[in-house]
């Protein structure tokens, strides 16, 4: 009776296990003994990418090949940007944005024939030409900018270069003095410039000279006829002997090839003896009567490869959004930010476009926990040294197995 019990019991108990699992396509696998308890299986090993040694990089590099920067530009944008973010920690501080205001002190007249400008004399767009900005203009604006909370105050000319312009050269050195009185950074965009009038901004406190690439070299032609490009490397050079902040970048929109001309942009100014202090990304805004006015923009995800890319080549230097972050959504700029971006302009106005506001850079501030960068021009002492972050690729992620559960909780 006991046995016919028992054997009924099981075959209940049976009957209900199957009836439970009816619905599940969970399958028990034999135990095999000491499958809990022995070491992890080792990691499989692969050679080191450059963009492995661009990761965990400790300093910048001069020595590129274009074909290594090609590599790390065509790495997949997740792990790009991820790594552009990691190692922006480590040479600069996180949340931290420069804020830089322009001025435009000489509108239009130029001579030249960037295909994208509207102040070349060359195309009809409506604009006025104007004659040089008196310093004391320049100098109210430059106190509205720093009430305003930017600490870098830009000043351009259109023209072609400084020749035969002793004045005018006089009234801007007059204007770097006077921002620089009032504990800013002065940079100004004038043209090509010689080795003297170069010494002559440094001997004012000129903290920065912007001269742009625009593009790769092979692409240049197809923008600009009126100036070469070596020229333009001319005009760096002799700037950075002077012992100016070199701040020279491109254009994105230009009708280019982001796989071959933002890499061949990146690939010059990374070889250069000295990185440029500053890489401004310009996203192209259109103007009617250039001949530029209709071409295709950029799209978002080649100017965050671009941004990413040049915060892995040169993880020290600056990288400026530029013109044309007026049409970014926040969430675009905010990954750009993510990428390796760290300053902006801010203020009424670019040199002939509409700017981001400061009182709308304000409030996106508040909102994603970002500050305004400070920098020794305009705290006159050296800026402490900012804490090192680890930095480290995805592929180095993916090869770790966590020994202990305490290290997954860190």
């Amino acid at each position: 009776m006991e046995a016919s019990l028992v054997r009924t019991t099981s075959r209940l108990a049976s009957q209900q296990l199957s009836r439970r699992r009816l619905y599940s396509t969970v399958q028990d696998l034999p135990r095999t003994v000491g499958s809990f308890t022995d070491a992890a299986p080792p990691a499989p090993t692969r050679s080191r990418s450059v963009f492995d040694d661009a990761v965990v990089a400790a300093s910048p590099r001069y020595d590129w090949t274009r074909e290594q920067i090609s590599q790390i530009h065509q790495t997949p944008l997740m792990e790009l940007t991820y790594a552009a973010g990691n190692v922006h920690r480590r040479f600069h501080k996180p949340g931290a944005v420069q804020l830089c205001t322009l001025m435009n002190i000489k509108t239009g007249g130029c001579t030249e024939d960037c295909s994208y400008c509207a102040q070349s004399s060359r195309y009809k767009t409506g604009l006025q030409a104007t004659k040089l900005s008196t310093v004391e203009s320049v100098m109210e604006a430059a106190k509205v900018a720093k009430a305003n909370g930017s600490n870098r105050f830009c000043m351009g000319a259109a023209w072609r270069d400084m020749r035969g312009r002793s004045r005018g050269m006089k009234n801007i050195v007059d204007m770097v003095k006077g921002v620089r009185s009032l504990g800013m950074e002065a940079c100004v965009t004038l043209g090509m410039v010689d080795r003297e009038q170069a010494k002559m901004l440094k001997d004012a406190g000129l903290t920065a000279y912007n001269h742009n690439l625009d593009t790769s070299r092979e692409h240049y032609p197809n923008i600009i006829t009126t100036r070469s490009y070596d020229e333009r490397l001319q005009t760096i050079e002799n700037v950075r002997e002077a012992g100016i902040h070199v701040c020279s970048g491109g254009i994105l929109g230009l009708g280019e090839t982001p796989q071959t001309d933002h890499v061949g942009l990146i690939h010059t100014l990374a070889t250069l003896p000295a990185h440029p202090e500053s890489f401004p990304v310009n996203k192209l805004v259109p103007i009617k009567g250039t001949p530029m006015f209709g071409e295709e923009p950029v799209k978002f995800e080649d100017l965050v490869r671009c941004i990413a890319t040049a915060r892995l080549v040169m993880p020290a230097t600056i990288i400026r959004l530029a013109a044309g972050r007026v049409t970014m959504p926040e969430s675009e700029q905010m990954m750009c930010f993510m990428a390796g971006a760290n300053a902006i302009f801010t203020g009424e106005k670019m040199l002939t476009t509409d700017c981001n506001g400061w009182d709308e850079d304000k409030d996106m501030f508040r909102r994603w926990g970002l500050e305004p960068m400070q920098t020794d021009a305009s705290r006159f002492v050296e800026v402490e040294q900012e804490p090192v972050f680890e930095s480290r690729s995805f592929a180095h992620l993916k090869d770790e197995v966590p020994s202990k559960a305490t290290e997954v909780a860190t």
